[in-house]
């Protein structure tokens, strides 16, 4: 005879909180890729997420928390979308990643850098705005974590100067540039960890 395991119960009210909480983190990046920080209100959040109007401020009692939690939530989008390709990726995969951010996914990649550098000037953010670095230091457990840091710090930089460029780069522009930047990539990224 089989035994039969009873599968844990699921709670529906808690799984459609957290699908609405998710919700409201997603419609928060995009009332600031549309309109800037600026424009985040709860108001603008909930009709941007098609909730009711006090359905934000339940789950996140200020707007720090809620940009908070829209950094941490972009910060985990980034390490799963793009590390890999950062981080393991040939010259022209990388190129190709870093132009798709400045052209097609311009808006999500100019809000993300406003979300991170608002940071600088709001110190409870600060936290959530180091956390993409930690998790690409964690994903990859860089053998040189300084000089896995300075390559990320690089990556940064051609993102915002293409963001700020009159024309975006394209592949073709950045690959060179990406191609100088690995060099010697397998001494700082190869885990020293073994198992």
């Amino acid at each position: 005879m089989t035994a039969v395991v009873a599968s844990p119960k699921i709670d529906g009210r808690k799984a459609r909180g957290e699908k609405k909480r998710h919700a409201i983190i997603e419609a928060t990046l995009r009332v600031i890729e549309r309109e800037g920080i600026a424009g985040v209100t709860h108001r603008s959040v909930a009709r941007e997420a098609g909730v009711p109007t006090t359905a934000p401020t339940y789950y996140f009692s200020t707007l720090d928390d809620l940009l908070i939690a829209t950094l941490l939530w972009s910060a985990e989008e980034l390490c799963d979308d793009v590390l890999q390709v950062v981080a393991s990726g040939t010259a022209r995969e990388i190129a190709r990643s870093l132009a798709k951010a400045v052209d097609e996914n311009r808006g999500r990649t100019l809000a993300e850098y406003e979300l991170y550098l608002l940071a600088g000037r709001r110190p409870e953010l600060k936290a959530a705005a180091r956390r993409w670095l930690d998790l690409a230091v964690e994903a990859v457990r860089p053998a040189d974590p300084v000089a896995f840091r300075a390559f990320l710090a690089a990556v940064d930089g051609l993102l915002i100067q293409g963001l700020i460029a009159d024309v975006a780069p394209n592949e073709d522009e950045l690959e060179p540039i990406v191609s100088f930047l690995i060099r010697g990539r397998d001494d700082f990224t190869a885990t020293t960890r073994e198992q």
